[in-house]
């Protein structure tokens, strides 16, 4: 079906979906620009409450959700994810790449987002649940995962620089550390965490696996963290070079703070 001129909003919608909550973005797609940007995290309770139900109830509070959008993207965010260079891949076995570092059963349902430029695949769980709402919503629509998003952002943004750099994406329950290099991904791994004990001591971990040394190697935080958290605190303790994410360049209306926290969501 062709969608006339008259009849597109010249408007995308991306919809961040974890378990603990959901984030949405409206983007002008002429102007590049976002319009509007929503998170509704989900309370303690709601979290008891079937996903499809919590779903329900969230787009009726939300009517923007309903509106007409040219295109629709949703964005599932969770840990279940590895990237498999594209020289090991087979398309076949998609569950294999992931039983290494997260618990797979016979009934989970697999898929990937090539990153073509990037010679590599990433392979992870959807919500199966979720997709099924958002298919009853809007007929059609695409879905990736957040760490492509992330992954390929952070690559593009590291063309041309050849000393090694360090992300950390932190996240409510877990965090994503992620090694870089003039667009050569060396390192992804999540890990959950509770402490700042738990947090510093897998970044400290990994610097020692990649013999990066804390006194001089540079990780940027992005994510849910500023700098008066006290998992920005202990790295700050412990490395030498470290800074939240400069999000200066994205020019919108939203703050610092909210182009860092929502990075993902904003470059979908």
């Amino acid at each position: 079906m062709t969608t006339s001129i008259t009849d597109k909003t010249y408007k995308k919608l991306s919809i961040q979906v974890s378990l603990n909550g959901l984030s949405f973005c409206v983007l002008d797609t002429l102007s590049g620009k976002p319009l509007l940007l929503q998170q509704l995290p989900f309370s303690n309770l709601q979290r008891s409450i079937k996903m499809e139900d919590l779903l329900a109830m969230v787009f009726k509070e939300n009517p923007e959700l309903n509106y007409q959008y040219d295109e629709i993207l949703i964005v599932h965010s969770n840990n279940l994810s590895t990237f498999v260079p594209t020289a090991l891949f087979d398309e076949e076995f998609l569950g294999s790449y992931l039983q290494y570092n997260t618990k797979v059963f016979e009934t989970d349902f697999f898929t990937f987002d090539a990153l073509e430029k990037y010679e590599m695949n990433h392979v992870y769980i959807p919500y199966v649940n979720m997709n099924n709402f958002f298919i009853d919503q809007y007929g059609a629509f695409d879905y990736k995962h957040a760490n492509t998003i992330l992954v390929s952002k952070l690559l593009d943004l590291s063309k041309n620089k050849e000393e090694r750099k360090m992300f950390v994406h932190v996240n409510e329950s877990h965090f994503e550390i992620i090694v870089v290099q003039n667009q050569k991904l060396h390192l992804f791994n999540s890990f959950e965490y509770k402490t700042p004990e738990d947090f510093i001591y897998y970044i400290l971990f990994t610097a020692e696996q990649l013999q990066m040394n804390p006194e001089n190697f540079n990780l940027d935080f992005i994510g849910s963290i500023t700098e008066s958290d006290a998992f920005y605190q202990i790295a700050y303790k412990y490395i030498r070079n470290i800074s939240l994410m400069d999000v200066s360049d994205n020019k919108n209306t939203f703050t610092e703070q909210e182009n860092r926290e929502h990075f993902i969501l904003l470059h979908s």
